[in-house]
């Protein structure tokens, strides 16, 4: 294992928090992308993927949509950068940070040409790829490239064990499932971790069945606090069901943050205030058995951004494990 692949082991270790992020800029739904990224650009991403690599943030993540249909263009834009591309530029301007799909709608396409995407990601990034993987939503997405939308769940299914085969170390991976088959095909580079990190996002019953029984990860959608609680016990028992024992880090998604006492309108469900205040309230989620918090902060700038980057790693970070 690579000092890099090493280094990753360690960052969600249980009983301890680490924290990621879903980058701005690359993906801009109305529902949740600030005014000021609608003009930003490549050089706006790369100064806050740096400012993450310095702020000890343990992810960076872009999600996946090819093309968006007029009728959900209103809200969700049709602005979404490939993760792949993306991830990739990413890479080259930082070093420690790691490059998470949240998530990559896999079943769209072949997994030996998505195996052979994220195979080079990882081995030029030095083994910082987490692979998200989720079934998707949009049907005319599906319908353009000829995947299978109703049965979309049953192919991300097989689509996560033919990567698992092809994301492996061998140079000449084989799977043989209902809908893909393949051997006697090899692909280089292999990835540089001997295990790429399979997180599953998702929230519904078939998503936590799936990350519990295929995910080494799981990436809940939305869950409130309230409910997080049962979801992972619900999570642990299946998985034990199956008869896995490793270890499944485990996720959510924060409510927006403001570190410090803003002087704008941060929006009602905003959590404000002192380091102190920030870490305690997030300590919460420890206790729930959560390994990674998803953080996501409100901003008028880039600037404002990465400012809270910065004071979120130096001032309530610290906190996080007391």
């Amino acid at each position: 294992m690579t000092a890099q692949a090493a280094q990753a082991a360690e960052v969600f270790k249980e009983g301890r928090l680490a924290y990621g992020m879903q980058l701005p800029v690359q993906s801009q739904s109305t529902i949740f992308a600030e005014a000021w990224e609608a003009e930003a650009g490549p050089e706006d991403l790369a100064e806050i993927a740096r400012t993450a690599d310095r702020s000890g943030f343990a992810y960076i993540a872009g999600c996946d949509h090819v093309a968006i249909p007029r009728r959900l263009a209103d809200a969700m834009g049709t602005i979404w950068y490939d993760p792949v591309s993306t991830l990739s530029f990413l890479a080259g301007v930082t070093e420690r940070v790691r490059l998470m799909t949240h998530v990559a709608i896999v079943g769209l396409r072949h997994p030996l040409i998505s195996a052979k995407q994220y195979a080079t990601l990882d081995h030029l990034s030095g083994g910082r790829l987490i692979l998200g993987v989720g079934a998707g939503h949009v049907e005319e997405e599906f319908d353009a490239l000829g995947a299978d939308f109703a049965g979309r769940g049953r192919v991300l299914d097989e689509t996560v064990d033919a990567l698992r085969a092809a994301l492996g170390p061998e140079e000449y991976p084989e799977h043989h499932g209902e809908r893909y088959r393949f051997s006697g095909l090899g692909q280089r580079p292999r990835p540089t971790q001997e295990r790429v990190p399979i997180w599953v996002g998702g929230s519904s019953p078939a998503a936590v069945r799936r990350a519990a029984t295929r995910g080494d990860g799981w990436l809940p959608q939305g869950d409130p606090r309230t409910k997080l609680p049962a979801q992972i016990a619900k999570l642990k028992q299946l998985r034990e069901a199956a008869g896995i024992e490793d270890p499944i880090t485990i996720g959510t998604i924060v409510e927006p943050m403001y570190v410090g006492e803003p002087d704008w309108d941060t929006g009602k469900w905003t959590i404000t205030g002192k380091a102190e205040a920030l870490a305690e309230s997030l300590r919460e989620f420890r206790a729930m058995g959560v390994h990674q918090l998803q953080v996501r902060f409100r901003s008028r700038s880039r600037s404002e951004l990465t400012d809270q980057m910065v004071a979120f790693g130096a001032e309530v970070a610290p906190l996080l494990n007391d």
